[in-house]
């Protein structure tokens, strides 16, 4: 693993430097403004300051879409170089991690020491083991993975890369900076709707009935309307629902953009057509079970019916509180429609969140945004891996 830290004008020079020099699959562990040195360091401006992290693997092949049977299965899923961890003192020296793990780590030595004292409790003296305080803190953030319910082969294969490293002396802060970079890095950086150079961009939201797809489209829209000031249309094919139309017909009236309901592939063609001038076409396809193949099949004809030269992009939208094995059967459905980007929606209704990272390492898919309530548009956020994995790791927000 690789951290660094860049300076320039602004953060997107500073970026730029450390993809020139790390290569495009960094992870921005943290930015700030950082004054100049010297005799006329009053008279310059401030530089931007950006910390980065490069987890060195081997390349990946594509991912299986096969539920892992034994734990051995992510290794060869993920295929990964089995790094030495940064050095203590590197680790130590990057302020985003002490900033981050303050309170963090200051909350699992309290759950340490309850640990301990009711081991201590329960087993008889004589055979009571001699266990070291990182052994014993690993087990801890084993057990807080688990009970956010990642899955045990992620959570072993996190603890077992840490231990690889063969230290049986390391430092409990050091052990939770390298799982903490660790995750952040597992999940990568968010992958968000961004505009093309040909216009328009044609984006395309599936999922199931009741995740939220409507609302979430309606979000979006406003987002780029009132903040980006971009031209953006509504397209809905689903038929099955009036009451999803008519909701999505209201966004759009407010907004002051047009809307369309669409009944066949070759109506979203047209539309792509009259709406080639706008920047964003967003289409709100009809919530069903993954389980029906008829309607997987009209799904997979209205993407496919836009023409290829048209920029598109999918978003599987799917709601937290699913559980993991239908979150699973639902992936491996629209897999077999097209590639898809993910978006988690009723973040607010679950206390556990280890699921985003069971689906993130399950289908390669990268996530791009998480809802958290029905306000419109303001409960919507960029993915972000390093509040994500805070939320994991200590189950309560900053």
């Amino acid at each position: 693993m690789i951290i660094k830290k860049f300076q320039a004008k602004t953060e997107k020079e500073a970026v730029e430097a450390a993809k020139a020099e790390l290569g495009g699959g960094i992870v921005i562990m943290n930015v700030k403004q950082v004054k100049r040195k010297g005799l006329f360091r009053l008279f310059l401006p401030t530089l931007t300051e950006v910390t980065v992290a490069l987890e060195e693997e081997k390349e990946r092949p594509a991912v299986a879409l096969k539920e892992p049977s034994t734990p051995i299965v992510p290794e060869a899923v993920w295929n990964q170089k089995r790094e030495t961890p940064t050095p203590p003192a590197e680790v130590q020296s990057s302020e985003v991690i002490e900033e981050k793990l303050s309170s963090l780590e200051s909350l699992l030595q309290q759950q340490l020491k309850k640990q301990e004292s009711e081991e201590k409790k329960e087993e008889e003296p004589e055979k009571e083991e001699a266990r070291s305080e990182t052994e014993t803190f690993l087990k801890l953030l084993y057990n807080t993975m688990v009970d956010n319910e990642i899955r045990e082969v992620y959570a072993n294969q996190i603890i077992d890369e840490l231990e690889l490293a063969g230290n049986p002396n390391m430092q409990m802060d050091f052990a939770l900076s390298a799982i903490y970079q660790k995750m952040i890095l597992k999940f990568g950086q968010a992958s968000i709707i961004r505009e093309s150079e040909k216009k328009p961009k044609v984006i395309f939201f599936v999922g199931s009935t009741g995740v939220g797809k409507t609302t979430t489209i309606a979000k979006i829209a406003s987002k780029f309307c009132v903040e980006d000031k971009k031209k953006v249309a509504l397209l809905t094919t689903d038929t099955y629902r009036i009451a999803a139309a008519e909701q999505l017909r209201t966004y759009a009236n407010i907004l002051e953009v047009p809307f369309r309901v669409i009944y066949t592939p070759q109506e979203v063609a047209q539309a792509v057509e009259e709406f080639r001038k706008y920047d964003y076409i967003l289409v709100d396809t009809a919530g069903h079970s993954h389980k029906n193949a008829e309607q997987n099949a009209a799904v997979r004809e209205i993407i496919t019916a836009v023409e290829e030269q048209i920029e598109k992009e999918v978003y599987l939208v799917v709601s937290a509180t699913t559980k993991y094995r239908d979150l699973i059967s639902i992936a491996n459905a629209y897999r077999q429609i097209t590639d898809y980007k993910l978006i988690f929606t009723k973040l607010d209704e679950t206390s556990v969140w280890g699921n985003l990272l069971n689906l993130r390492l399950y289908t390669g898919a990268p996530l791009a945004y998480v809802t958290y309530g029905q306000n419109v548009p303001d409960d919507i956020e960029v993915f972000n891996p390093q509040t994500t994995v805070k939320k994991i790791l200590s189950g309560s927000w900053d």
